[in-house]
């Protein structure tokens, strides 16, 4: 299979090939290597995936090649697309931009208040908030957030999903090599 795979691994582009086609191939001889105790309908499904994606990679490189861009998926698949220009989600833009005109509509109403108040030589009492302060709202999303946060741990821990259940299927001496084994050094 990982000849395969290295036929695939070929049809990327050059540029791209000189990047990333060390790390592409180890990581499938991993995950080959972890999957020759599965049963065969397992190792087909993951070979299958893994010829796919490739196919897919190779396509949408060369696409970005000649046209400059991604091509727009007609699925798309977070899992398999991977980009090396994008330091953050795309939604980053969006929520700065929600956000940005957020603190321009404050701004704007805060003036609106400040022009209402008709000049005057008389002191003004102190303006009494009708919600929740800054800092009593501030401590309510922490604390909701940390009660989230515990939420979906007990969820994914009683999945079995947790790092923790991770880590003990590790067995730490499976990446030693021929020689430390032999105790040579």
């Amino acid at each position: 299979m990982l000849t395969i795979y290295r036929v695939l691994v070929a049809l990327y582009p050059s540029s791209y090939r000189l990047e990333y086609e060390e790390e592409m191939l180890g990581v499938l001889e991993q995950s080959n290597a972890e999957s020759h105790d599965k049963e065969w309908p397992a190792r087909l499904a993951l070979a299958g995936r893994e010829t796919m994606g490739l196919l897919r990679g190779a396509f949408e490189e060369h696409f970005r090649a000649l046209a400059g861009f991604y091509p727009v998926p007609v699925f798309p698949n977070r899992r398999t697309s991977m980009r090396s220009e994008f330091r953050f989600p795309k939604t980053t833009v969006t929520l700065m931009t929600i956000i940005l005109v957020a603190i321009i509509v404050t701004i704007e109403k805060a003036k609106a208040i400040s022009q209402s108040i008709p000049p005057s030589s008389t002191q003004v009492g102190p303006i009494r908030p009708e919600y929740v302060g800054v800092v009593p709202a501030f401590l309510i999303v922490l604390v909701g957030a940390c009660v989230l946060g515990v939420v979906g741990w007990a969820i994914l821990f009683a999945l079995q999903r947790s790092g923790m259940h991770r880590l003990s299927s590790v067995h730490p001496d499976a990446g030693q090599t021929k020689s430390t084994t032999l105790g040579l050094k």
